[in-house]
């Protein structure tokens, strides 16, 4: 069957029964503020590199630049700046999402440096989200946890839109990491192609590999890739996803990524299950009227927000107070916080 097709996608729309729907993310919402989730967490994926040596997930960004990237070296960041932008996180309240990076940006060893120079400047252990790897027991505390990047849990599905990475091998890392005493995560995009059905896919993986956090993102159709004239998912179909989870699995952690054309999406999945909301551009938003709208839809579910988009004093001064090595890192985003980018 063939997956990748908008005709797919709208078959699973009409499956959704808009009372049935409300009634999930009424249950979710009652049931989030009985296990007392009345913070939502602000959260940032901090990356590594722009080089991932598969390259070849069909929706992802990375894969666009493979054959445009003549030296692997030259598309990763500098680590200063990296831990510059985590100390900004640490300042504004943000949590770190977790790191990420392709396939063979960055060494096993490098990447347990940056995570132990993180986890001392936030206090804060670290999640990982950096491929499929067999090297787990060479880190330690400085980790919280491993992520997984399934993308689509429905197996057939998942063999499409991520030909190199194999499901079994993310599920062999994951039980893994959970024998090393790390927490589990998986991210899931959604608006792939796949099926409301899917979800059970995605209850059983999550049950039989004991998922700690799950981490849905809905799609970014980017130019160059097969998704460039698709929709992103109705907001209705997104909350009844995360309902039907939070539902499912009442102890799980559950972030949100949305993009900042679709910032009225954040309200519904609080009220569906979030923990946390992601995926936004935080120096560009900072200040602006869509930091002050991301604020408003948490303040408008009831819930209290941990971290700030809108509060210029917990910017802090433009010199590190971690490493002078890090004050042009910080200067730079201070300076593009203050901004005013979208008049």
């Amino acid at each position: 069957m063939n997956f990748l097709n908008e005709n797919h996608y709208r078959d699973s729309m009409n499956e959704i029964d808009s009372i049935e729907t409300l009634e999930l993310i009424n249950k979710a919402n009652s049931l989030s503020l009985k296990k007392g989730y009345t913070e939502i967490s602000l959260e940032r994926a901090v990356f590594l590199s722009w080089w991932c040596d598969k390259g070849d997930c069909k929706f992802c960004y990375m894969s666009t630049q493979k054959d445009k990237i003549k030296d692997p070296k030259k598309a990763r960041r500098r680590v200063n700046n990296i831990l510059a932008e985590a100390e900004m996180c640490s300042r504004l309240g943000w949590n770190i999402e977790f790191l990420s990076g392709g396939y063979k940006s960055f060494t096993t060893s490098e990447i347990k440096s940056i995570a132990e120079n993180i986890h001392s400047i936030t206090g804060d252990g670290v999640w990982l989200n950096t491929g499929i790897t067999d090297e787990l027991e060479e880190y330690g505390k400085e980790i919280k946890g491993i992520t997984g990047a399934v993308e689509a849990a429905n197996p057939e599905f998942q063999r499409e839109v991520c030909p190199s990475k194999p499901l079994n091998q993310i599920s062999n890392m994951l039980d893994k990491a959970g024998d090393l005493g790390f927490k589990k995560a998986i991210t899931i995009i959604l608006g792939l192609g796949e099926s409301l059905e899917d979800v059970e896919y995605l209850k059983d993986y999550i049950k039989e590999h004991k998922i700690d956090r799950v981490i849905f993102y809905s799609l970014n159709p980017h130019p160059e890739t097969i998704y460039v004239n698709s929709s992103q998912p109705a907001s209705l179909y997104y909350a009844n996803v995360v309902s039907s989870i939070r539902l499912a699995f009442p102890d799980i952690e559950i972030i949100c990524g949305t993009w900042i054309d679709n910032l009225a999406n954040i309200g519904i999945l609080i009220l569906s299950g979030a923990n946390g909301i992601t995926k936004f551009p935080l120096f560009k938003m900072f200040g602006t009227k869509y930091g002050k709208r991301v604020e408003e839809e948490v303040k408008w579910t009831g819930r209290t927000l941990k971290g700030t988009f809108t509060d210029k004093d917990k910017l802090g001064p433009e010199k590190s107070q971690i490493n002078p090595e890090f004050d042009q890192y910080i200067k730079r985003y201070i300076k593009e916080s203050l901004k005013n980018k979208y008049q």
